[in-house]
């Protein structure tokens, strides 16, 4: 027996998160009884489950992309200001299922973003409690200084919360017109929103450019923007058992360095040069 939340999400009609509202406002049937409490189990193989009056299809094996979302696309299934969204990214490939973002970037960020129609392993991704890591490369105003880097290990204060401890590398430096900027790779293990744009901001140094390049132990330099693929059955298997990846992603050595606590150690990675010219000496 199976809770029906999953069974829904299983067979691709919404995320469980959507299927919980579906059984609340009493849209689903099993075995012709409306069933309106939630945890309630099923057998998808013997029981009748409707949605809306229309029978559950079989349910689809999971499907698990990787995608390099570019800027200018909302991480989303649909945007009401009618925005281009990552799911079109994936139509214009040819994917026709039901599958949904795990996690977001917003609209001005680029880089690595998991999409899957399993909302197990999507609500194991996204849960505080699992800490699992992300990092990104963030080009920045101006070059931090070591005070600066370890304020970004140890926590920032934004929108009244202190965030959780990070790793932060300074990896490079460039002479861009408007002056230098450094080039930074951070790890967090939370995903609040614009999380990183705001850590960046409360040290002084706001983000020119952000772009993920790594989620937990799945990472990909050869996905150029607007590509996605499939994960292979190895990386699905890292991900279900919570393998943590890499330190930080194999750099030119730092600039400078700082790391967390020792009471909180925490995986991390790199991140990828731009066409500015590096400064010398």
């Amino acid at each position: 027996m199976i809770r029906l939340q999953k069974i829904l999400s299983a067979a691709g009609v919404a995320s469980r998160r959507t299927a919980e509202t579906l059984i609340s406002q009493g849209r689903v049937t099993v075995n012709g009884e409306t069933v309106t409490e939630l945890g309630t189990k099923a057998d998808p193989a013997a029981d009748e489950i409707k949605v809306d009056g229309r029978r559950l299809p079989r349910a689809k094996p999971n499907l698990y992309l990787l995608l390099n979302k570019p800027r200018g696309y909302i991480t989303s299934r649909s945007d009401p200001k009618h925005r281009p969204t990552v799911i079109d990214l994936l139509a214009a490939g040819g994917v026709r299922d039901y599958i949904y973002p795990v996690g977001r970037l917003d609209y001005d960020s680029e880089g690595l973003l998991l999409l899957t129609s399993d909302g197990e392993l999507a609500a194991r991704l996204t849960h505080p409690r699992h800490g699992v890591a992300r990092e990104y490369e963030v080009r920045v105003r101006g070059v931090p200084d070591a005070h600066a880097l370890e304020r970004l290990v140890r926590g920032v204060t934004i929108d009244g919360r202190r965030t959780a401890t990070a790793q932060v590398k300074i990896w490079r430096v460039y002479e861009s017109d408007s002056g230098p900027q450094g080039i930074l790779s951070l790890v967090i293990h939370e995903g609040r929103n614009r999380q990183v744009r705001k850590m960046c901001e409360a040290i002084g140094h706001p983000v020119v450019q952000l772009r993920r390049v790594r989620i937990g132990p799945i990472s990909d330099d050869r996905l150029k923007p607007g590509q996605f693929r499939r994960l292979t059955s190895s990386e699905v298997a890292a991900l279900q058992k919570g393998a943590p990846g890499p330190e930080f992603k194999d750099r030119p050595s730092p600039t400078a360095t700082a790391r967390p606590p020792r009471n909180r150690r925490a995986p991390t990675r790199r991140a990828r040069s731009r066409p500015d010219r590096p400064r010398r000496g």
